[in-house]
């Protein structure tokens, strides 16, 4: 397989909804839509999950597009590939760091192998689920009532576990509301890294709810003081931001820094990656599960893909498209139907991207060859 072109482009998608963390609201979506078009015009698409402001991690869409741009779209034109995982090696061998751009390009040559091989993109990555269950991530709202008609309607449409996002002082009073209405849903708390070591009393008083997590509660580098946490409380810790790489979870589960790990493809620098990890935590009886970054339709679906591998075993945050957008770049949407989503068979990703809707939410795009 040779890549002959590589198109960028930037695009813009409104919220429905204003979505709020702990660093910050988003009202809309920009990101780099990735597509490599192969020697027989077929084409392979990803996007990048990094943001316009280094808020998440340190990754933003124009880090991105220069690191594509100047490295990493050089490393793959024209050459000879064998399989996704070769990109994988020699991005990871020549460039450090910039695991979002690396997972954007290694995305979309992961969906032309996989077209080009005659398979479903999960079939591709090893996946053996023909469904996936799959939970909502809820933002920090204007009010605890406010969140509780999130929930509600959620519940309605079959989801099967709910995050909230928590922060200082929007926390213990939201959880406990939340279990006085809904004593046996799903739960789990999202931090965002908002808490330090100082917090331990307060993050201890969540073991009082039966969450099925926390997420991530402390600084987005660390696995010391996760470590230090989680032996105080009976909850189970689940690393986000903290797991860039193999290397990563294989300390944090030496040091026992979690008992959960959340795989975000766009974090860890690709499918490859994200499944190098999968097979550590199986080896290990962690569990998984995939997190979201407001992917379009492309992002979700490679979402869906990975989360069909056998060690993701709880529900992940991959919700309908229509949670989030007016309307998306893929046809068919991804839909939820009881709390599940069928994992495609149609070749690569297993949704077509809509060209003319690309067109329409692209700002800027630009062709490599």
């Amino acid at each position: 397989m040779k890549i002959k072109q590589v198109i960028l482009r930037h695009v813009k998608l409104d919220l429905l909804h204003p979505f709020t963390t702990s660093f910050g609201t988003e009202y809309d979506k920009d990101f780099i839509l990735v597509e490599a078009v192969g020697e027989d015009g077929t084409s392979g698409w990803a996007e990048s999950v990094a943001m316009l402001d280094p808020l998440y991690n340190e990754e933003t869409v124009k880090t991105n597009w220069h690191i594509l741009e100047d490295y990493l779209i050089p490393l793959v034109l024209g050459h000879e590939i064998h399989h996704p995982d070769d990109i994988s090696e020699q991005l990871f061998a020549h460039i450090r760091g910039n695991y979002m751009a690396k997972a954007a390009i290694e995305g979309a040559v992961w969906d032309l192998y996989a077209k080009q091989q005659n398979m479903s993109l999960a079939s591709a990555l090893g996946g053996t689920k023909k469904t996936i269950d799959v939970g909502v991530s809820i933002g920090i709202k204007d009010s605890i009532e406010e969140t509780l008609e999130v929930i509600e309607a959620r519940l309605q449409e079959g989801y099967k576990r709910f995050k909230l996002k928590i922060k200082p002082g929007w926390d213990l009073e939201l959880i406990d509301r939340v279990r006085q209405v809904y004593p046996d849903i799903p739960l789990m708390a999202d931090a965002n890294s908002a808490y330090t070591l100082e917090d331990i009393d307060r993050l201890a008083a969540l073991d009082a709810y039966n969450l099925m997590m926390i997420e991530q509660p402390l600084a987005y580098n660390d696995i010391i003081d996760h470590a230090e946490l989680q032996a105080r409380l009976k909850t189970p810790i689940c690393l986000d931001e903290s797991i860039h790489s193999l290397e990563d979870a294989r300390k944090a589960l030496k040091l026992g820094s979690c008992q959960i790990i959340n795989i975000k493809i766009g974090r860890v620098g690709g499918l490859t990656q994200s499944r190098k990890i999968h097979d550590l935590c199986q080896e290990h009886g962690i569990p998984l599960w995939c997190g979201g970054m407001l992917e379009s339709g492309v992002g979700r679906a490679h979402n869906i893909a990975i989360t069909s591998l056998p060690n993701f075993v709880l529900p992940g945050d991959t919700a309908a498209s229509a949670l989030y957008w007016a309307e998306d770049l893929i046809h068919p949407e991804v839909t939820v139907q009881n709390g599940t989503i069928t994992v495609p068979t149609g070749l690569g990703i297993g949704y077509e991207v809509d060209l003319e809707k690309v067109e329409k939410y692209t700002m800027y795009s630009k062709s490599y060859s």
